[in-house]
């Protein structure tokens, strides 16, 4: 008989499919580790990234028994992009709560040209960068996604990521070069402005 855990991410869930909840078990003894990392250095919050790690647990467990997990090779991938767009939400619904009220004020808050943000236009413009850059950075080869997620998402020092990627320094700021240069030719080739 097989040794289970040797099997790959797909087969395994495959098997979880099946009824099989030690498969899944074992899947998630392989990431979670790394994928609690990823979303802490982001969020810089134990406890938020606790919640999001488990939501994005829960997310793929219910994708998978519905059937609508597509098996490629790619399971951790997956659950990163899961996870980012949960960290995603987390930041948007934070900001939306950051609202302050002018009732009751002397002061018309809203007439503060220094309390403005930015008019729509901007908004969108950046929203657009923000996705057209998330979308070139899921194109990248995985080592070189890691190290810019861990680099701009998470804000970590090279040394940190070489050590989280058990890699050297200069491998690290080698892969960074490379998916720069890749983000570049991307851009070059899709017409992609990256500026607003």
């Amino acid at each position: 008989m097989t040794n289970i855990g040797k099997l790959r991410d797909d087969d395994l869930i495959a098997l979880y499919v099946e009824g099989n909840d030690k498969a899944f078990d074992i899947v998630l003894d392989r990431y979670k580790d790394r994928l609690f990392s990823y979303i802490f250095f982001i969020v810089k919050d134990q406890e938020m990234s606790e919640d999001i790690f488990q939501e994005t647990f829960i997310k793929a467990i219910v994708t998978i028994k519905n059937g609508r997990y597509t098996a490629n090779g790619k399971f951790y991938n997956w659950m990163t992009r899961i996870a980012h767009n949960l960290i995603f939400d987390h930041f948007r619904s934070e900001k939306n709560d950051n609202t302050v009220s002018c009732e009751g004020s002397e002061y018309d808050l809203l007439n503060n040209a220094n309390l403005c943000d930015d008019n729509i236009e901007t908004d969108m413009i950046n929203m657009q960068i923000i996705e057209d850059l998330r979308r070139m950075v899921e194109r990248l080869p995985q080592n070189q996604r890691e190290i810019v997620m861990m680099r701009f998402y998470g804000d970590l020092s090279f040394k940190e990521i070489a050590e989280l990627t058990g890699t050297s320094i200069n491998t690290a700021l080698g892969r960074m070069r490379y998916a720069i240069l890749n983000l570049r030719k991307m851009a070059a080739e899709n017409n992609i402005t990256l500026t607003a």
